[in-house]
């Protein structure tokens, strides 16, 4: 759910999805917020395969063991395309703490804490 990965680093993921008809996650010509959440977790995911690539490791496979603070300002549109952002907050062991911010022409329009666990 994510059409490229921009950029990536050890604690940030940028990524760029363009909404299409139809679309799974696409509703009357809105993208859903079930939508916005997968959009959010795959863009956690790119970022820890791309470190994963980088350091020459295999990608890992993740769980998302909670989503907090989930907040919607807007739904974008049918051919409108978001823009996300994904920061590590913390990182124990194996669970991870990551803020994810949607964005559409540089407005903040969701975000959301994810709790991933990450498998070995």
């Amino acid at each position: 759910m994510i059409d490229i990965l921009v950029s990536a680093n050890d604690v940030e993921a940028i990524t760029q999805f363009t909404v299409r008809e139809n679309h799974l996650f696409v509703d009357k010509g809105y993208f859903t917020e079930p939508g916005l959440i997968e959009n959010m977790a795959q863009t956690a995911a790119a970022g820890t395969g791309y470190h994963a690539a980088q350091s020459g490791l295999p990608s890992p496979v993740g769980f998302i063991g909670a989503i907090k603070n989930f907040e919607v300002k807007a739904l974008p549109k049918l051919g409108q395309t978001i823009q996300t952002t994904t920061k590590v907050l913390h990182q124990v062991m194996h669970a991870t703490v990551v803020q994810a911010s949607v964005f559409l022409n540089d407005e903040m329009i969701a975000a959301a804490e994810f709790k991933i666990f990450l498998q070995n």
